[in-house]
């Protein structure tokens, strides 16, 4: 591991000399690449340039141990050396962490679908309500939500909302809400105070960009229509909305959101891309089936994932059984301790994977 950080860290040197040279900035696509791979690897040099400085520290607390006649001194001496190795081991971990295999797809921008399941009206109105969840959460963050299509019901419920988040790293966070999401509470037209259970499904599916997925022209149809539903002044009365089928895998997109027939298309578009992208990784992953097993995130989209129990206010992640009694906080959006006890488990996964396969 030790050699390896080495060499990251003549790597980052190398970036910081070149980013300081003159001209470095007329090849601006060689610029970006050198700014970000330096993004990368700063967390993981000054995590190794702290833990070789606290095993310098050590050397010195021993020599100055051995040295010091005052008792009183030695045992503060002793203290602070306890320290620096709780330090050193946490900093190990950190490294770790970091050297872990990247997911290439964190970085990327992510388009989101969310979909009523069982339940008619009150999984709509559940629907509704996890949107304006990750809304809270996206907004939270900084991040740019945009809404591709949507699907309302009457009753302020929704049979299906897809929406793009832009943000660094959204990925990243919200790669983990893929699955099924079920609500256990009494549904206001409910008159005999039972208790029901309804699911809706979450997805997401990181960006493609053209490079990613090439699509043959061939394979596409693409219909232009009024669109229809509640809207603005153009809609019903232009061929704004678009409708795109794709032979190959029976895809169908349909998208109205824009008063343009341009942007519908260029929404239809990214998102029949990220579908075919998510296949290709869907393929991927299923070759590595067992390898992936022992990690968080990357089950089958139909395994339920989290229970939102609204009489005992409470919400339950099954997947790392975890138990949060702060429903309401979560409904408005708070999603900051799942998301890192998540990411915190899955990270703890792939380290026990890594120390299996080395010891094999």
């Amino acid at each position: 591991m030790f050699d390896k950080l080495e060499d990251l860290v003549r790597r980052y040197e190398e970036i910081m000399n070149t980013l300081a040279s003159p001209g470095v900035t007329d090849d601006q696509n060689r610029f970006r690449a050198l700014m970000k791979e330096q993004s990368d690897l700063a967390p993981l040099v000054e995590a190794y340039q702290a833990y070789t400085k606290a095993k310098s520290d050590v050397d010195d607390l021993y020599v100055m141990i051995g040295d010091e006649s005052d008792a009183e001194m030695k045992e503060m001496l002793k203290a602070e050396l306890s320290e620096t190795k709780d330090k050193i081991e946490e900093l190990e971990q950190k490294m770790k962490i970091l050297l872990l295999p990247k997911d290439p797809n964190d970085d990327k921008n992510v388009i989101v679908e969310i979909r009523a399941g069982a339940g008619g009206d009150e999984a709509a109105l559940f629907a509704a309500e996890v949107y304006r969840m990750y809304v809270h959460y996206i907004e939270s963050r900084h991040w740019k939500i945009e809404t591709m299509e949507m699907e309302e019901i009457g009753i302020g419920g929704m049979k299906s909302v897809t929406f793009m988040v832009t943000g660094q790293g959204a990925y990243s966070v919200l790669k983990y809400e893929s699955g099924v999401h079920r609500v256990q509470r009494i549904p206001a037209t409910e008159s005999g105070g039972r208790i029901h259970t309804s699911t809706i499904s979450v997805a997401v599916l990181p960006e493609a960009e053209e490079v990613d997925i090439d699509i043959d022209e061939k394979d596409i149809r693409i219909d232009v229509m009024r669109a229809s539903g509640n809207g603005g002044q153009c809609v019903n009365t232009t061929d704004s909305a678009v409708r795109l089928t794709h032979y190959p895998t029976g895809i169908v997109i349909y998208s109205q959101t824009e008063k343009s027939q341009i942007q519908n298309k260029a929404k239809a578009f990214a998102l029949l891309r990220a579908k075919l992208y998510d296949m290709e990784q869907q393929k991927a992953h299923d070759a590595e089936a067992e390898a992936r097993k022992s990690m968080i995130g990357t089950g089958d989209r139909a395994e339920k994932i989290r229970t939102y129990n609204f009489p005992q206010g409470r919400v339950t992640d099954h997947r790392i059984k975890l138990t949060l009694y702060k429903l309401d906080e979560v409904m408005n959006g708070d999603l900051t301790e799942l998301i890192e006890s998540l990411t915190a488990a899955d990270q703890a996964a792939k380290l026990a994977h890594l120390d299996e396969a080395q010891t094999a």
